[in-house]
């Protein structure tokens, strides 16, 4: 392994975190070929997932929203460039940031989506709820892209990322979270989710190959949305599919 190739120190403690946290973004990113490049797509991953239990983890909305002000700051030193506070994933991530010279503003998006998750409600409406994906799918898929090739156009993932967001938060509301607006019955999801899906064909097909294992987890918004879970096998099966043909 050279120099470059070699992951930084910890990843494998990060890659572990997400396969457990994160497993179908964990297993598409198996396709990316290089070991570097694959960590930094995990060092963001494991920033996602550390936003994304916040939530789940607190009793009170204040509690919940010192966290969130806390990742905040972190981001903060990150792009300031001095001292930054010791955590694995700030490290990580800090290091994706200067090697891929990723924007700040959708990790910013990132932290700000999830403060929707403190108070549900605020989803009620079409506007928070579009503004919520963006944030959360949309704002990672986008980073994910920017890590594997520089040049993936972030805005033409949106309809792939809505697609991937929707699924996730019809299989929060199965496990008994409320997310989704109330009026959002299943079959609504279902539809959006292949409506945003047959959107995302030309946006997908113009990715450079390099990005396709940062979208390629979006295949299993299909079976989600039908309100099935995927086996293992059927996974790696639809993962392999889309990668090889850069369709999802």
């Amino acid at each position: 392994m050279t120099r470059s190739d070699s992951p930084p120190d910890g990843a494998a403690d990060l890659d572990s975190l997400v396969r457990r946290a994160d497993p179908d973004r964990w297993l598409a990113s198996r396709f990316i070929a290089d070991t570097r490049t694959r960590a930094d797509v995990i060092a963001l991953y494991a920033f996602n997932n550390e936003l994304a239990r916040i939530a789940e983890s607190v009793h009170e909305p204040l509690m919940g929203e010192i966290r969130l002000t806390w990742w905040r700051e972190a981001v903060e030193e990150i792009f300031a460039g001095g001292a930054m506070r010791h955590h694995p994933v700030v490290e990580a991530l800090a290091g994706a940031v200067r090697r891929r010279g990723l924007a700040r503003a959708p990790l910013d998006a990132m932290i700000e989506a999830r403060f929707a998750d403190l108070e549900p409600e605020i989803l009620a409406e079409e506007a928070a709820l579009d503004g919520y994906l963006d944030g959360t799918a949309g704002a990672v898929m986008a980073l994910g892209a920017a890590i594997t090739a520089a040049t993936a156009d972030a805005e033409a993932l949106r309809p792939v990322a809505r697609a991937w967001g929707l699924a996730g938060l019809l299989r929060l509301r199965q496990a008994g979270v409320a997310r989704l607006p109330a009026r959002w019955d299943a079959d609504r999801v279902r539809a959006a989710v292949l409506q945003a899906l047959a959107d995302a064909r030309r946006g997908v097909g113009a990715l450079p190959v390099e990005a396709f294992p940062a979208v390629a987890y979006a295949t299993l918004a299909r079976p989600y949305a039908a309100g099935r879970a995927p086996s293992e096998l059927e996974k790696r099966l639809r993962l392999t599919a889309a990668t090889l043909t850069g369709r999802l």
